[in-house]
């Protein structure tokens, strides 16, 4: 009988498969990254999921837009398909569970009703810990877009009458924002920091998968509307193009190691040449040191 009733609300409701991570009560720590394109949350937390994936935390990125005008040209649903097949690659290079794309358009991106309950939705599917999104001050209005839309459903996903055709979190869950070199109207706080050299080649590995932006869009957007003859066609050599361009350009600033000297030491701090950061936001759960190095488990001491 409860199989038929299952079977009924899947049909018709589509949300019993939703709920799913709440029903069985999973005990893993539950991390969700929430962005706007396909290759965002790559760029700036890959190697800290792969980490988490690593040691046992159920990690799922989430795009909000299907990237569809991201290309110099191709465009619509063309490059939209490509693009959601690149996010599935990469997230088995970086070893996490799902990486969904919605189907938003991309350059259009707005935080509004519908799209926060899309927010609230995936967080409480997912049953998560912790939330991971963008600030809201970028150069770009998706990123901006995306991360008032995740501020906008924190607090919310705990509210049974909004969205109440899934479970409400029983929890406020840790909101945190991903890393961003944007100074007004103020400047990244670095409250975590996390070193990613024992995993940057997965990192690496897995922004290789989304070709159509580190070989073809940002090259071409970055050199002035032309086609970068630079970019290697060889795929060793493509490797090599993109370490150099997009990871080995990032140094670590002097506030990101003195996080990572707090969270390691000082001498093992000092090791790192490759790091990944996290603002804690007001609108989630305050965390204490402890928490932090519980839901982060490469922290602990």
């Amino acid at each position: 009988m409860k199989s038929i009733i299952t079977g009924f609300l899947i049909l018709f409701f589509g949300f019993a498969v939703s709920t799913n991570a709440q029903e069985k009560k999973d005990p893993r720590i539950r991390v969700i990254a929430i962005f706007a394109h396909p290759d965002d949350g790559d760029a700036k937390m890959g190697g800290t999921a792969s980490l988490l994936a690593k040691m046992g935390v159920a990690v799922k990125f989430v795009s909000l837009t299907n990237g569809d005008a991201g290309h110099y040209k191709e465009g619509g649903g063309a490059l939209a398909k490509r693009r959601r097949a690149e996010a599935q690659r990469a997230a088995l290079k970086y070893g996490i569970e799902e990486y969904t794309v919605l189907d938003n358009h991309d350059g259009e991106l707005q935080p509004d009703l519908s799209v926060r309950l899309q927010v609230i939705r995936e967080i409480r599917k997912w049953n998560a810990d912790v939330v991971i999104g963008m600030r809201s001050n970028d150069y770009h209005p998706d990123h901006r877009n995306s991360g008032k839309l995740v501020e906008d459903a924190s607090y919310m996903v705990a509210v049974p009458n909004v969205a109440d055709d899934v479970p409400a979190l029983k929890k406020n869950p840790l909101f945190l924002y991903m890393q961003d070199h944007f100074k007004k109207p103020n400047p990244m706080s670095h409250d975590i920091v996390v070193g990613i050299d024992e995993v940057i080649n997965q990192k690496l590995d897995g922004l290789y998968e989304h070709t159509s932006q580190m070989f073809e869009w940002l090259p071409w957007i970055n050199n002035g509307g032309e086609v970068d003859q630079s970019v290697p066609t060889d795929p060793a050599e493509r490797k090599a193009w993109l370490k150099k361009s997009w990871i080995d350009r990032s140094v670590i600033s002097d506030a990101q190691r003195a996080g990572l000297e707090k969270w390691y030491g000082k001498e093992k701090a000092a090791a790192f040449k490759y790091a990944e950061s996290f603002e804690i936001t007001e609108y989630g759960s305050q965390p204490s040191e402890a928490e932090i190095r519980r839901l982060f488990p490469m922290l602990k001491k």
